[in-house]
């Protein structure tokens, strides 16, 4: 557990103060207590097995989302694991504020008291959530984090803002019943994603990808985008049922 958790190739330094918030046998001070998969782990436990250590670390970051960032902060091996829970979690809210904003107006009788216009509110709100998650990115990765340190991350976010959100209008506006609003949603997830898979390699490695590298990641997100907006649709039309039936009993 000590090897993976705190990797022979990390500095010195890294290495010291890694290990001190490692206490063997555990106690009441402990965070999170994890047990090797040859012993009965309790519930509040978490099972370690070596053959397959980031299966753990996933399963710690699920359930205990709040300690996200320090956990990747100081255990590298959680980095690149953090890093990703972020750009999905990120891209999903935006993937679904995407949808959020353009059923008023592309299903009739549905109305959300805080939307906007179908464009009015959603492209700040993108843009922020993006520069939050770049936030988190560094904060992981062990950077220093603010609007200063992050100018030039985030003046990216912004500058490539503009291109993939005129494609999401076009294509809510072309395809008539509210069809478009699966690809627009797709379009929020994709643009969410490989800005965040962009950022997570600058952090990493200290350079993004090329126009080449950022294209073939899109067109593969967006795909995947799709699948993710039609549950998320799937699922606001089940919860606007439910809610039917319910005042229709009443």
């Amino acid at each position: 557990m000590e090897t993976y958790l705190v990797p022979p190739h990390l500095s010195p330094p890294r290495r010291i103060a890694a290990l001190g918030m490692l206490i063997r046998g555990g106690g009441p001070q402990c965070d999170i207590e994890i047990y090797a998969d040859s012993i009965l782990c309790p519930a509040h436990g978490f099972s370690f097995n070596p053959d397959d250590p980031d299966a753990c670390g996933k399963q710690i970051l699920r359930q205990r989302e709040d300690l996200l960032v320090p956990l990747a902060r100081h255990f590298f091996p959680l980095r690149n694991l953090a890093a990703h829970h972020i750009i999905r979690a990120v891209s999903k809210e935006n993937a679904f504020f995407s949808l959020a904003t353009a059923l008023p107006d592309a299903v009739p009788g549905f109305s959300l008291p805080w939307a906007i216009g179908e464009f009015g509110s959603d492209a700040a709100f993108l843009t922020m959530n993006q520069i939050r998650m770049a936030f988190l990115l560094a904060a992981c990765s062990d950077r220093n984090v603010g609007y200063r340190e992050q100018r030039s991350e985030i003046a990216s976010i912004v500058a490539g803002a503009f291109g993939w959100r005129a494609l999401a209008r076009e294509l809510v506006g072309k395809i008539p019943f509210g069809g478009g609003l699966i690809p627009k949603a797709a379009v929020a997830w994709a643009g969410t994603f490989v800005a965040g898979l962009s950022l997570e390699r600058v952090y990493r490695l200290g350079y993004g990808f090329t126009r080449e590298e950022r294209r073939a990641a899109y067109e593969q997100a967006c795909e995947h985008g799709r699948q993710i907006a039609g549950m998320l649709l799937e699922g606001i039309r089940g919860r606007r049922a439910a809610g039917a039936r319910r005042q229709a009993s009443a």
